[in-house]
């Protein structure tokens, strides 16, 4: 059975055990970082020498670097035409998706989203909180635009890019104290996403 090292809070492993969900694939989550440690043992250094989550075993094969890991699952053990479709145009937005949530959409997340859940009321920084939450919503506006006439973010199917994003999306609208700008678009995708059954299971719950 597969092997998922990696907190149950992380984003970065929730999307992964969704899209197992998604593929109806069993596998076994092992508790990793955060208050639970391991990540500087040596046994865990051998298979991801960067001491983050997650984590994929499967067999004798190791991957780290979570959408790296979704692209995986998608190939080994999904059709060609469920997640990430092999014609190249469709493919190549959905990784244009995978890419951006990582260099453009988690940077900017990040911050806000320490300082919001993780971080005591008395030791927020009200001013790096207001540039953050501009920095965050300006790229979640960006994302508004596109899903303009959409019913998912590429070819009108669901795949890996909303898995990812929705992932990111539930840190979004689950921050509390903030003032979110109108984005009918990205709420009506976001609620569309909530119904799944991956979703409900490893995204929607409260944040932590």
């Amino acid at each position: 059975m597969i092997k998922i090292w990696g907190r149950a809070n992380s984003v970065n492993v929730q999307k992964v055990l969704w899209c197992c969900d998604e593929l109806v694939l069993p596998f076994e989550r092992i508790d990793a970082g955060g208050k639970f440690g391991r990540l500087d043992e040596p046994a865990y250094l051998s298979m991801n020498p960067n001491a983050k989550v997650p984590t994929l075993v499967d067999g004798n094969f190791v991957l780290w670097e979570s959408n790296a890991i979704l692209r995986y699952l998608a190939m080994e053990y999904g059709p060609s035409s469920l997640l990430y479709p092999t014609e190249p145009k469709v493919r190549a937005g959905i990784e244009r998706w995978l890419d951006w949530s990582i260099g453009t959409l988690a940077p900017a997340e990040r911050p806000l989203f320490i300082a919001l859940v993780r971080t005591p009321a008395d030791k927020r920084d009200a001013i790096q909180i207001a540039a953050d939450l501009e920095n965050v919503a300006a790229q979640w506006t960006l994302l508004d635009r596109h899903l303009q006439g959409r019913f998912f973010l590429e070819n009108d199917r669901f795949s890996l890019a909303d898995i990812v994003l929705g992932s990111f999306a539930r840190r979004w609208f689950g921050l509390e104290g903030i003032e979110r700008p109108a984005l009918p678009n990205l709420e009506r995708w976001y609620q569309r996403l909530a119904q799944r059954e991956g979703f409900r299971k490893y995204i929607g719950f409260p944040l932590s």
